[in-house]
């Protein structure tokens, strides 16, 4: 019985011989009767990888003791320890069976970055109980993180995380408070992209009471909510915070700035509102911080500390405020400073110039100001970018000299003068300079030609004059040049660039140049790689050769001196046309589109302001801007046009006398916002199904449509403009309009409508432009006096109406637009199409100053009442002196009695006042003389009586604007008063010099009448009227004092008693 054992010893010693490693021995690693070479081997087998990626399964050598396998390591006792199998491009080969799990003495194991194919996580995983570092990060494993990872309890570090979005790991049975409950000597926790899905409350309770020796938390874009529990807190030894991208939705949480170590804080897109303590910027340790992209979180940088640690500043896209402090410059470590889009403002701290190992500072789209800071020192400095703000004074050549590093520059939006600095184009890595929106002047000096590796310059809208320089034709790396909108002057060709075969983009518009074009020579040998050419205003005579031009996308040639036919080679640009998206030629003489042609794959056409003539050049179903205004366009559209707009977003053929219906396809574009037909010769109907789309702009303006406004607007209605003024519309108003509620501007003057007054408009709270000039429109207004209605309406026309009653006593001081005491921010109303640049300008019909003329565009300060020419009356409420912002008021030509009332002095800010064909009384109060804004008045045509206001704005009036009141008098009536300020009576001599003058008047009327009537006529009241008589020789003296100039001749005839 005892031979058994000896044999199977014997036998044991000659494996061991037979596994020994050049005459040594090892002891071969047992696990449940397989050796761990054999767990590995059996591993790699059933591994799915890409060999030709992999680095260390493709190297595992039989014949090589494994622990000395690349991504293996074994402990003291030559157990597999270590298990590196990351970045190998698995895909499969780990499932419940897998040796991998065999390996019990396993304490580190990383299959980070493969790509496991939505696996699901093996439970066995928590077999593996000897573990202190687990990483399955982006290894592309999903489902339920098992509830058996609680098992592994000596875990330090755990790597669940992905780039990966949306992830497809979840933590939800078991949540996270009991998968983690065991962990307590974990010190690094990462579960970014896991789908953790858990209040603030639950996450931070969970964390706090199971991970008490937790420095590394890095939950983001886990789903986490707020608030924050401060029951985190008790993780003292916390130094990493890592919360991104979760949506907390609450405020800041002040007690993390409590916490002692914290070396890296980062809670970018999260939602955060309320203030940041600025302690938080003084720990001492702190390392990072990066706060972007909170649109809500408010606080400002304190005084820094001397020597503090912090590296990386990031409070991007937040409301942060105030200066940046000069003790900036203590943070000598600082190397990625990020400020832009939050509202800083004051100086660029000088001590910035300390920071000596600054690679990357962005203070953009900020409110900083003063002169640029001078950059020399900062040598490690790679991008630098301060566009967007108010920044002023020159920036001499020594403040950016010497930046060898500098990669990326941008100033532009600034308003920075003088010259550009010569230095930016000796810099030796320097690649992109956009100095575009600034103020610089004069001539750019380069004073040697040292070859630069600008790849991008963007210099346009500033004031730079003289010849554009010559190092520009040298920039050989350039693929992006604009010098538009300056005053660059003189004559060139485009073949004076020829040196720059790396051009991608080319704009030179409006400057004062003379391009000459060589029709010869085609641009696509010069510039293979052309895609943007901009020569708008360049006083071009012929279209440039760009046939063959196989990259373009993007041809302005507009405002310049072209004419005759569009070529039809223009169509075939840009790889036979599928590449060619952007065409302009507005503002030219162009008279039509040389035949055949066939436009495709553009996405935007303009050609407005042309001499084109006929029918409308058919767009191609790829369009989504079409601009044909202001040609001669007459034919009518085609049926089936708005079949081939379906990507169509904005559509005008306004000025031009196109004729017809208008189509009903329009009814099929699908995509379009805004549609202007305006100033045409359009008729019949308005089809209704046009009102039923989601159109933001309509404007039918000024056509010839009849019938009904379609009552077809449907719920959820986005129109934002609607136009159908100067048509012959009849019927009423429709009461759908009440769904567009983001109507701002609605025009309906100039109709035959017969209705009420629309008082149902007040729920339109967006409301600002009413007109309804010229209808038939009739009742009360009273709704306009109503307490929170109408908020936002500035103009109100409803001049030339049937309008009766009286002006509601409260409406000045309800309209609250009317009644601010500030103006608001100034804009003027328009829609901006941001996918194609595109800017709609709305206009509006209005009488200012006794003419009527056309706003083009309406100021959103601008406001206006006209109810002239109605049927109200009663007294002028006194509630017109609160309405402080209006600026022009016109109540002429109504029954309007009673006092103006003195509160219309009130009106600070009004600079026309009609009240003129009414029967208005009293004296002119003398608070309209304080008025210093008013330039016109009328106030002619009523009952006024007594003097008028003398010394003052009124003395600038002509009589005109008095005249027709027979009770008043005084400057600039030919009227004086007496000492009670009511009208004089004329003295005798004064009566009878106005009787002379009454009868010389007679006198040339009667001459005026001819000699055929003649001396009957004539001579009768000579003989028989004394005062004509005296009249008649009085006029003849005058005549022999100019012909006979002696003195004598001249005393008598004054002696003579006519």
């Amino acid at each position: 019985m005892m031979r058994f054992p000896t044999l199977a010893s014997a036998f044991l010693i000659l494996l061991l011989l037979s596994n020994s490693d050049n005459g040594s021995i090892n002891l071969v690693r047992f696990v449940s009767g397989q050796s761990e070479k054999e767990l590995l081997l059996e591993l790699r087998n059933n591994l799915t990888y890409d060999s030709s990626v992999s680095t260390k399964l493709v190297h595992w050598n039989e014949s090589l003791d494994f622990c000395r396998w690349a991504g293996v390591k074994c402990d003291a006792n030559s157990h597999v320890s270590t298990l590196d199998l990351s970045g190998e491009s698995i895909s499969a080969g780990i499932n419940d069976g897998s040796s991998l799990f065999k390996l019990s003495h396993l304490q580190s194991l990383s299959l980070a970055h493969n790509s496991f194919d939505s696996i699901e996580l093996p439970p066995q995983f928590g077999q593996l109980t000897e573990l202190r570092y687990l990483n399955l990060s982006n290894s592309g494993f999903s489902g339920q993180i098992p509830l058996s990872f609680s098992y592994l309890t000596r875990l330090v570090v755990l790597d669940l995380s992905t780039t990966i979005y949306p992830s497809s790991l979840v933590v939800e049975n078991p949540d996270l408070g009991r998968l983690i409950r065991n962990f307590t000597r974990l010190t690094e926790l990462h579960l970014d992209a896991v789908n953790i899905s858990a209040n603030g409350n639950e996450w931070c309770s969970a964390v706090s009471s199971s991970l008490p020796n937790l420095r590394v938390l890095s939950l983001s874009n886990a789903y986490l909510t707020g608030p924050f529990d401060s029951s985190l807190l008790k993780l003292r030894s916390l130094s990493v915070i890592r919360l991104d991208e979760n949506t907390f939705s609450s405020p800041f949480p002040d007690f993390f700035a409590d916490f002692p170590n914290l070396e890296v804080l980062t809670m970018s897109s999260c939602d955060l509102s309320g203030v940041v303590p600025s302690k938080l910027f003084r720990i001492k340790s702190l390392q990072s911080i990066d706060l972007d992209n909170n649109r809500d979180l408010e606080g400002s940088l304190p005084e820094f500390p001397v020597n503090g640690s912090l590296q990386k500043l990031v409070i991007s896209f937040t409301i942060f405020s105030g200066n940046v402090s000069e003790s900036i410059g203590n943070l000598r470590m600082l190397s990625n400073v990020d400020l832009r889009s939050s509202n800083f403002s004051g100086p660029i701290p000088s001590t910035i110039k300390n920071l000596n190992h600054l690679v990357y500072l962005d203070l953009s789209q900020n409110k900083f100001s003063g002169s640029v800071p001078s950059f020399a020192f900062l040598k490690n400095l790679e991008v630098l970018n301060l566009h967007g703000n108010r920044l002023t004074g020159k920036i001499p050549d020594s403040h950016l000299k010497g930046l060898g590093n500098l990669d990326f520059l941008d100033l532009s939006g600034n308003l920075i003068e003088g010259e550009v600095p010569a230095s930016l184009f000796s810099l030796p890595l320097l690649k992109v300079v956009y100095l575009s929106n600034n103020r610089f002047s004069g001539s750019i000096e380069v004073s040697k030609n040292t070859p630069s590796p600008l790849e991008a310059l963007e210099l346009s809208h500033n004031n730079l004059e003289g010849s554009i320089p010559r190092i520009f034709f040298e920039l050989q790396n350039l693929s992006s040049l604009s010098l538009a909108s300056n005053k660059f002057n003189g004559s060139l060709e485009l073949t004076d660039f020829g040196k720059l075969t790396n051009l991608v983009s080319l704009d030179l518009s409006y400057n004062n140049l003379y391009l000459r074009v060589k029709e010869e020579v085609a641009l696509s040998a010069l510039f293979p790689r052309l895609g943007t050419l901009k020569l708008a205003s360049c006083n071009l005579q012929k279209l440039p050769n760009l046939r063959n031009q196989s990259s373009l996308m993007m041809l302005d040639l507009s405002d310049n001196q072209l004419e005759g036919g569009i070529p039809n080679w223009i169509w075939q640009v840009g790889d036979d046309g599928f590449l060619f998206r952007f065409l302009n030629l507005s503002h030219n003489r162009f008279s039509h589109l040389q035949q055949p042609y066939k436009i495709r794959g553009l996405d935007l056409i303009d050609l407005h302001s042309n001499v084109l003539a006929g029918e409308i050049p058919t767009p191609p179903p790829s369009i989504v801007s079409v601009d044909f205004s202001s040609n001669n366009f007459s034919k009518p559209l085609p049926p089936d046009i708005g079949n081939i707009l379906k990507r169509a977003m904005f559509f005008s053929v306004a000025d031009n006398i196109i004729i017809g219906n208008i189509p009903p396809s329009f009814c099929n574009a699908s995509s379009l916002q805004i549609l202007n037909l305006s100033n045409n010769s359009f008729h019949g109907r308005i089809p209704s199904c046009l009102l039923e789309k989601s159109l933001t702009v309509l404007n039918l303006r000024r056509n010839n449509l009849e019938g009904e406004i379609p009552d077809t607007f449907p719920i959820g209605c986005l129109l934002e403009t609607l136009d159908l003024s100067l048509n012959v519309l009849r019927g009423k108003a429709p009461k759908s309009l009440t769904r567009c509620s983001e109507l701002q501007v609605l025009n309906l003057g100039n109709n035959q409508i017969n209705d009420t007054f629309p008082c149902w408009l007040e729920t339109l709270s967006k409301l600002r432009v009413l007109s309804l000039r010229f209808n038939l429109f009739h009742g009360s207004i009273s709704c306009l006096g109503e307490r929170n209605a109408w908020p936002n309406l500035q103009i109100i026309n409803l001049a030339s109406n049937n309008i009766n009653g009286v002006i509601p006593a409260d409406m000045f001081r309800f309209l609250q637009v009317l009644a601010a005491d500030e103006d608001s921010k100034l804009d003027h109303l328009h829609f901006y199409l941001s996918v194609t640049g595109i800017y709609y300008q709305d206009s509006v019909t209005v009488t200012l100053k006794g003419q009527e003329m056309e706003l083009q565009k309406i100021l959103t300060i601008f406001t206006s009442v006209d109810f002239s020419d109605n049927r109200l009356h009663d007294l002028i409420p006194s509630s017109i002196g609160d309405a402080k912002s209006l600026y022009f008021l016109n109540l002429s030509r109504n029954a309007l009695s009673g006092h103006i009332p003195s509160s219309i002095g009130n009106l600070s800010k009004l600079e026309s006042l009609d009240l003129s064909f009414n029967t208005l009384d009293g004296k002119i109060p003398e608070q309209l003389a304080e008025l210093t804004f008013l330039s016109f008045l009328n106030l002619s045509y009523n009952h006024l009586t007594g003097r008028i206001p003398q010394g003052s704005q009124l003395q600038t009036f002509p009589e005109s604007s008095f005249i027709g009141n027979d009770g008043l008098c005084g400057f600039p009536l030919n009227r004086t008063c007496d000492e009670r300020g009511t009208t004089a009576a004329l003295p005798q001599g004064e009566e009878e010099r106005e009787e002379e003058e009454n009868a010389e008047r007679e006198i040339y009327v009667s001459a005026a009448l001819g000699f055929v009537v003649g001396v009957v006529f004539i001579f009768g009241p000579l003989l028989f009227c004394k005062r004509w008589r005296r009249c008649y020789n009085r006029i003849v003296c005058r005549f022999i004092k100019l012909v006979l100039p002696q003195q004598e001749y001249h005393n008598q005839l004054d002696n003579e008693d006519w």
